[in-house]
């Protein structure tokens, strides 16, 4: 019976102490990662850095290829692809880890500044599915660029510094909010209360009977960043949690940080190809934008930036990009929901994923009925696998909640509809969308090992 029954195990059962101490060391980068890319701008950024130290070369229209080039292309300072050229036929397909580096915020609006009763705010737009009510009380930073008129690219980054101000979104005191209470949950903080507080000393100006607080902070912005309000019209500006990536738990097991979802497969792809050496099949990694909105966008997987890259390249290597693309396997680096045994009740522990049992490996998301998901075949399920098993990794499969209740989206769908074998891949964690989730070391280890097998 032993034989024929299967229990996942915990990962510490199957690896040894060197190993457990490998993948903790790994996750000491993740963290600092994390703190470095709040944002999918300043994930490209690091992420380009990362890459030309590895020797990535910019990739150009028409350059030469062979095998063992790296290369990289930027897509509007916003999604990134990485590429290892392999020493197969490029008509053989490529490997592709597809990842996303965007994650919930509070973007500003356009005309975000004003003041009221002598306290200045910025109006926020949130992005991203959130529980609006998790994103009051808080430290916040702002992160982002803004456009001058005369053209310069200003970047903006306050709060990250411990020297640092932050912003904050005010909430009613318990005596005061017995009619907030009797809210629903998704109305308890309105979106239109998602208002940051950035100012209470106004201009002090003996011949200007107007005091305003918001003109004191213009001069603030203005002496610092050259910005003034009507710049704001073509700025891109976003709040996020002011933390720092911690380890979590008493063993240090666990890291909680803003953007586990999806940066911590963002990061294991990346790491992965960027050790990549003399690959068979060309490999990619591709970091997108906009997943949380629906990949949207002309930096998002919904629109044609990945195929075009891969025609671009197929052509210089004699070969089509529909023949490419048809013979391409991809692994669609996202998360899965860890089962909580604090909320049991909307779990389907059979069919979940847990905290230290491994990469997910789901085979369809979707929601009423697998709506919106890829559903991989299961030719291609086996092989991962297979290939999972051959190189010691440890995996688990996994589905976002009961029937009727979860669901989901990834990039994954819009990948299949290029004819790509593709199945969803990636860490399950707690807390998801929340300003601060937790992961376990032991799966992101092996989400990396999962990963480096793949495009191998």
């Amino acid at each position: 019976m032993s034989e024929l029954t299967y229990k996942q195990p915990h990962i510490a059962t199957q690896i040894d102490k060197a190993e457990q101490v490998a993948a903790f060391q790994f996750c000491d980068a993740y963290k600092d990662f994390l703190d470095k890319a709040k944002t999918e701008r300043e994930a490209v950024q690091v992420t380009v850095q990362m890459a030309e130290a590895a020797g990535f070369k910019p990739f150009t229209w028409g350059m030469p290829l062979q095998a063992g080039d790296k290369i990289y292309y930027q897509n509007r300072n916003k999604s990134i692809i990485l590429a290892v050229i392999g020493s197969a036929p490029i008509s053989e397909g490529v490997r592709i880890l597809a990842a996303h580096i965007d994650a919930c915020r509070l973007d500003l609006k356009q005309n975000p500044l004003y003041e009221k009763e002598e306290l200045a705010y910025f109006k926020t737009h949130y992005y991203g599915g959130i529980k609006k009510y998790q994103w009051v009380s808080m430290p916040l930073s702002l992160h982002g660029v803004v456009f001058l008129a005369d053209g310069t690219k200003k970047e903006v980054c306050i709060g990250e510094d411990d020297n640092d101000p932050v912003l904050y979104i005010t909430d009613l005191l318990p005596h005061l909010a017995q009619d907030q209470m009797k809210r629903s949950a998704p109305e308890l903080i309105k979106g239109e209360e998602l208002n940051l507080l950035i100012g209470s000393v106004p201009v002090t100006d003996e011949t200007d009977a107007k005091c305003l607080v918001k003109e004191q902070i213009l001069q603030i912005l203005n002496e610092k960043y050259g910005i003034t309000e009507k710049d704001f019209r073509s700025a891109e500006l976003s709040a996020v949690p002011a933390m720092k990536a911690k380890d979590v738990g008493l063993d240090r097991s666990l890291i909680g940080a803003y953007g586990h979802d999806d940066r911590v497969c963002s990061y294991t792809a990346l790491k992965a190809i960027l050790e990549l050496e003399n690959p068979t099949h060309t490999a990619l990694c591709v970091l997108a934008d906009k997943e949380e909105i629906g990949s949207c966008g002309n930096t998002g997987l919904e629109s044609t930036f990945m195929a075009y890259f891969i025609e671009d390249i197929a052509e210089t290597l004699g070969s089509k990009a529909r023949v490419v693309l048809s013979a391409s396997k991809c692994l669609s680096a996202d998360v899965n929901s860890a089962y909580d045994p604090t909320f049991p009740d909307v779990f389907e522990a059979q069919n979940s994923s847990f905290c230290n049992r491994g990469v997910v490996v789901t085979k369809f998301t979707g929601a009423r009925g697998k709506s919106g998901s890829s559903d991989a075949h299961a030719e291609f399920i086996a092989e991962v696998h297979h290939l999972l098993d051959a190189n010691n990794v440890v995996w688990q499969t996994g589905e976002l909640g009961r029937v009727d209740l979860g669901g989901g989206g990834t990039v994954a769908a819009y990948i299949a509809n290029l004819n790509v074998d593709v199945v969803d891949v990636g860490v399950p964690v707690l807390s998801m969308h929340a300003p601060y989730e937790v992961v376990a070391k032991l799966d992101v280890y092996m989400t990396y090992k999962a990963f480096e097998a793949f495009i191998k």
